[in-house]
């Protein structure tokens, strides 16, 4: 009961200062950062790798990656960033590791000029993205999930992935245009 109650007493914290106590007097506060990424990361390695089982393995794997390497963190950047960047990168070499890139297909229709936010409310747009996700490439499935399912900024994706910010807007303008193509087909 003790343990739950000094656990509540830190909920509201940033997550950089949650960081700071961690670090400083209490890593039991960990458990805190766990419960907020969990589900996101989760949900973040499962759309670029679509395949549950490993997803579950890279969120483990990257958590305990993060607590060895909080450290490393620099308290001054966006907690948020660093963690989703750590995933990311072993779900880049799973992926590599075990070929699960989906390819780069042919003749992709480039030349729309409908948008595709214009034509679903936030929500549908979610859905919708989340269902056609699975049949984008990695190459533009991983700005995509990050801008629409885990709503980062441009900044935060470009931080994430460590590219520059115009062509983080370039990789979400071609992967809307081809998640147009494949979901109309379905």
């Amino acid at each position: 009961m003790l343990i739950l109650i000094n656990m509540e007493r830190y909920e509201n914290l940033s997550d950089e200062e949650l960081v700071l106590k961690i670090r400083t007097s209490d890593q039991e506060l960990y458990s805190l950062i766990i419960k907020r990424y969990q589900s996101k990361l989760l949900r973040y390695a499962n759309n670029l790798i679509k395949n549950q089982e490993k997803a579950i393995d890279i969120v483990q794997e990257s958590l305990i990656k993060a607590f060895i390497n909080l450290n490393d963190f620099n308290i001054k950047k966006k907690f948020s960033s660093w963690i989703y960047q750590i995933v990311h990168n072993q779900t880049i070499n799973i992926i590599k590791k075990h070929k699960f890139e989906t390819p780069l297909l042919e003749n992709w229709d480039f030349e729309s000029e409908e948008n595709i936010e214009e034509n679903f409310s936030q929500q549908e747009t979610k859905e919708k993205v989340e269902k056609c996700l699975k049949d984008i490439p990695l190459l533009y499935r991983e700005p995509l999930s990050l801008y629409y399912i885990d709503e980062k900024s441009y900044e935060e994706i470009s931080d994430i992935l460590k590219i520059p910010m115009g062509t983080v807007a370039i990789r979400i303008s071609r992967a809307k245009k081809i998640m147009k193509n494949i979901c109309l087909k379905n």
